[in-house]
């Protein structure tokens, strides 16, 4: 049993790979919290890209989608970024609902699980 934990903290990992898929912990905006919801959702699917290229994978490899918005105001223009973001054909199955985040100034959250492709 091999785990490959990721950007590890005292309270948790960004990522984990294991038995052939990778999940993250749920990438919110750092540089740009307070900006609008599409500012911020660019630098969460950076954060996103950067973390599935340390698991060895991409986001044509994912699986899954948690999106939490803190208002369901901001659906549409997140889906701007993420449409633009996501594969065609290489869609994952997603949920994304209203939630208070832990940070008033956070408009977006989003963790994938995605397929790590071993040669």
């Amino acid at each position: 049993m091999n785990i490959k934990r990721i950007n590890t903290g005292k309270r948790m990992s960004q990522a984990v790979v294991y038995q052939g898929q990778v999940t993250t912990a749920g990438q919110v905006a750092q540089a740009t919290a307070g900006e609008d919801v599409a500012t911020q959702t660019v630098e969460v699917l950076r954060k996103i890209d950067q973390l599935l290229a340390e698991a060895g994978t991409d986001k044509s490899h994912l699986l899954t989608a948690q999106i939490w918005l803190s208002d369901m105001k901001h659906f549409s223009a997140m889906n701007e970024v993420w449409d633009e973001w996501v594969i065609a054909g290489s869609t994952p199955t997603r949920a994304c609902v209203e939630s208070r985040l832990a940070v008033s100034s956070l408009a977006v959250e989003i963790a994938v699980t995605a397929a790590v492709m071993t040669s």
